[in-house]
């Protein structure tokens, strides 16, 4: 197929494609699904090998959130059944932390519910970050606190932090249709603002939610310009008892071709399969091992992921390794200039094509309710963690 080659080529280079050439990957068929793999999985050896980066995530503080995004089960209003409690002391952090570094994550991700820090709670992550660098050498520390007031992100990095996640999760043109306590300009602020106190920056997308396939190449292409590091792309977790709860528009076909498009516009960069992936590519998980070099090990914020154990033999038995800390994820051209460095002044878009037409809906897959576990183990329990 002409565009597959034209996009391995370019992610070899590191060339960005055009809007034209991300959207015809969303409209392949079923037919050409695993060439589709294939290619991305060139460009994502290149760069990557056959390594995969776990991280663990430690839920600070859960629920109790005041912003509404329509897709969270700790919003404002949510009556999903959730775990809700009050921040974790530093200690006790650390110690669900260990447990997912002890499974071989490589970095643990702090994320606490609510709009932003305090003053008060960035010293309280603080000495979290403090307490988990120093029991777990070598392992790095993402936060995950919401929108940053100026200062914040310094004080996060000397506290020791490596990384800070705030995803952007739809186009801006849609974004007002989610969210209306907070805006799209706020969280790319919030990114810039980690990048310019020299944190890695982590953004990603939620795919799922209804959103046209213009949208979805929107959001990468906006993440792509704003170039982070890594990039998260999760799949709805539509709960029940949120407002996106009926939203199952996803298969595993289409899950595959999303992970692909967004390894083709960002071939240099920590693609993570993240939230949802149990829910929608079910036993077509190691497929997507192909297309990102990443992925969360056992549970999440508020749900269950599949067992830690399972995560290490899918991982192994379709042939790739988890990365050690001793290896740089990043390829050397981005460890060492901060950027992709394929463009001059950014990662803006080749070659903008114009919008095409969104192509017509197709007949929603069943709901797979049963799928969504309510995480009740792990970080604010007294249950075993899943790692």
């Amino acid at each position: 197929m002409d565009l597959l080659n034209t996009l391995v080529d370019k992610g070899l280079r590191r060339e960005l494609p055009t809007r034209e050439e991300a959207l015809a990957v969303l409209a392949t068929s079923d037919d050409d699904l695993l060439e589709v793999v294939a290619a991305a999985g060139k460009v994502r050896r290149q760069w990557f090998g056959r390594r995969v980066k776990l991280n663990y995530l430690v839920n600070l503080k859960s629920g109790l959130c005041p912003e509404d995004c329509s897709y969270c089960s700790q919003r404002l209003g949510s009556k999903a059944g959730i775990l809700k409690y009050t921040w974790l002391k530093p200690d006790e952090a650390s110690k669900a932390a260990a447990a997912g570094v002890a499974g071989g994550a490589k970095r643990v991700c702090l994320v606490a519910s609510g709009r932003g820090p305090t003053d008060r709670d960035v010293d309280r992550v603080s000495e979290t970050i403090e307490a988990i660098k120093e029991q777990n050498e070598g392992v790095e520390v993402c936060a995950c606190l919401g929108l940053l007031s100026d200062g914040q992100a310094e004080r996060l990095r000397s506290a020791g932090a490596d990384a800070y996640n705030h995803n952007l999760n739809t186009s801006e043109e849609t974004y007002g249709e989610i969210t209306t306590t907070h805006t799209y300009a706020d969280r790319v602020e919030t990114v810039q603002q980690a990048q310019a106190a020299g944190l890695s920056a982590c953004s990603g997308l939620i795919a799922g939610m209804g959103e046209s396939d213009a949208d979805l190449v929107d959001v990468v292409f906006s993440l792509r310009e704003l170039d982070p590091d890594s990039v998260p792309v999760n799949f709805l977790i539509p709960f029940e008892g949120t407002p996106l709860a009926k939203e199952w528009n996803l298969t595993p076909q289409r899950c595959l071709r999303i992970l692909a498009m967004v390894r083709f516009v960002c071939p240099d960069v920590e693609v993570r399969l993240a939230g949802g992936r149990e829910v929608h590519l079910r036993s077509m998980q190691p497929l997507a091992l192909h297309l990102v070099n990443s992925i969360f090990l056992g549970d999440y914020l508020t749900s269950e992921g599949q067992a830690g154990q399972a995560d290490l033999d899918m991982i192994a038995d379709a042939g790739f390794e988890v990365e050690g800390a001793d290896t740089t994820t990043l390829p050397a051209h981005r460890a060492e200039s901060g950027g992709c460095g394929a463009h001059e002044g950014g990662c803006a878009p080749c070659g903008e094509a114009p919008k095409e037409a969104a192509a017509a809906p197709q007949e929603a897959p069943a709901a797979r309710t049963d799928l969504v576990a309510v995480r009740r183990r792990g970080a604010g329990t007294d249950l075993a963690p899943n790692a």
